[in-house]
């Protein structure tokens, strides 16, 4: 896999990290903690008028601005669900259905962190993948504050536990870790 390219500014380029993702036309993709859609606009781009992405956030703002965003762009494949996602099956996604569970800068701000990556196995099909990144520890003030953080190698541990033996690695910028999950 190629490494993701980054900004000048050391940040995770949405748009090439979009492409390492993988996504295909006619996939089922949930973005979790979707928070303004920045990255959900661009997957329900890639997965085209057969594919469906489901945006999902506790704050129902979030999902004004994931609305308007898929206006603007004229995507109709995207549907919003307001949810607390450390509850299992708050998502109200079938079991298996995902092709991919997009999980980016969301379980930095939880303290049930293992809910969250249950619920995402939950949704996802055999041979799907989640797509994580988190803000990486030690990299300064820019972001969550550091106690926040989770090392990377607890955030794999965490991913193990859930059953997801395989992971690889992506560059997503200074201030990130990015990895992608199977089972």
């Amino acid at each position: 896999m190629e490494p993701v390219k980054i900004s000048t500014e050391g940040f995770l380029d949405p748009i090439v990290a979009v492409g390492a993702f993988g996504v295909g036309s006619g996939m089922r993709v949930a973005d979790f903690g979707c928070g303004a859609g920045h990255i959900t606009v661009l997957v329900a781009q890639r997965a085209g008028p057969d594919g469906k992405v489901t945006a999902l956030d506790i704050m129902e703002d979030k999902l004004d601005s994931v609305r308007a965003r898929a206006k603007a762009a004229g995507l109709d494949n995207i549907d919003t669900v307001r949810a607390n996602l450390e509850l299992t099956g708050s998502s109200g996604l079938s079991d298996g259905s995902q092709n991919i569970v997009i999980l980016a800068t969301i379980l930095f701000q939880s303290q049930k962190k293992a809910d969250i990556i249950k619920e995402s196995a939950r949704v996802l099909k055999p041979d799907g993948k989640i797509i994580l990144v988190e803000w990486k520890k030690g990299t300064g003030s820019l972001g969550p504050p550091d106690e926040l953080r989770t090392p990377e190698t607890e955030m794999r541990e965490l991913f193990r536990q859930a059953g997801f033996s395989n992971s690889r690695q992506f560059s997503a910028g200074r201030f990130h870790y990015g990895y992608i999950f199977t089972r």
